[in-house]
């Protein structure tokens, strides 16, 4: 829509609408070199605006939950989101967002049928007509193996082949059911592994399990890697996504995380800790 156009919809001066757009309390974009309004969005955030009776239904508290994951765990804390981060995997996060117990969650999925991610566990998770998912970043997956890779591990198969310990993520990490899906392709279970004697939580526990010589290698992030552990890439294009409702898109808490994810300090942060694509941060995946 046009700037008239958006202005005779919701029945305000043109004027009006450039203010809003100076205040950035309007969705908007200059892709084509002029202000466009995506209808989509604007229906979105007309319906954030409604005035709800009172219900005595409390707001859920200023939570992350999900997902850990190192660059927006750092981006909450760097924006000002206030925001605390409750890192108990993908699926625990989606359950405590429709629940009531968090505004935001992160999540990465992936459908063994379709091959796609979290669009699948977005359907089955999220009501409809109420919730929105936003693309984070692509992030690579592998092997973290001690620094130099000692043992000379060369892919998932070979790992397990040869008995190295494999550090474990909880069973509702999205990390954890991704071992399970490329162990399958390979023709192997969760059964077949050595396993270290506890999980990890997060994937920088991960790798410390790692470091630490409790376990010879696990499946996590590039990121937590580094420079210190071998890394050996399994999954270049993972999807790691971020669901919240509707009405929370638009609140301060999360308008402030994304403003600070279209900054130089943000690119530059997300190139030190490496494997992340950003290409598509922002986009609207899925909306329910």
């Amino acid at each position: 829509m046009t700037t008239g156009e958006v202005a005779d919809f919701l029945r305000v001066r043109e004027r009006t609408i450039y203010e809003m757009v100076a205040r950035q309390t309007i969705p908007f974009t200059r892709a084509t070199g002029k202000l466009l309004f995506p209808r989509r969005l604007l229906a979105a955030w007309l319906e954030a605006q409604t005035e709800l009776p009172q219900t005595g239904i409390a707001p859920p508290p200023p939570i992350y939950s999900g997902s850990n994951d190192p660059l927006l765990e750092w981006a909450l804390r760097q924006s000002g989101s206030g925001l605390a981060v409750l890192a108990r995997g993908s699926a625990h996060g989606l359950d405590d967002l429709v629940e009531g117990r968090a505004v935001l969650a992160g999540f990465h999925l992936l459908d063994p049928e379709s091959g796609q991610w979290n669009l699948a566990a977005a359907q089955a998770h999220l009501p409809a007509a109420s919730h929105v998912v936003i693309h984070w970043a692509r992030r690579t997956q592998g092997l973290i193996t001690a620094a130099g890779n000692p043992l000379g591990l060369t892919d998932l198969r070979d790992a397990v082949a040869r008995g190295a310990r494999f550090a474990l993520r909880a069973g509702g990490a999205g990390s954890q059911r991704l071992l399970e899906v490329l162990l399958a392709r390979e023709g192997l279970t969760t059964a077949d592994l050595t396993t270290a004697d506890r999980p990890a939580e997060t994937h920088a526990d991960l790798a410390t399990l790692i470091e630490t010589d409790e376990a010879d290698c696990g499946l996590g992030l590039h990121a937590a890697a580094g420079a210190r552990l071998g890394f050996i890439t399994l999954v270049s294009d993972e999807s790691f996504d971020l669901a919240m409702t509707r009405r929370a898109y638009f609140e301060p808490v999360i308008q402030s995380l994304l403003r600070l994810a279209r900054s130089d300090t943000f690119a530059k942060r997300a190139q030190h800790l490496g494997g992340y694509d950003l290409s598509d941060l922002g986009k609207v995946r899925w909306n329910g």
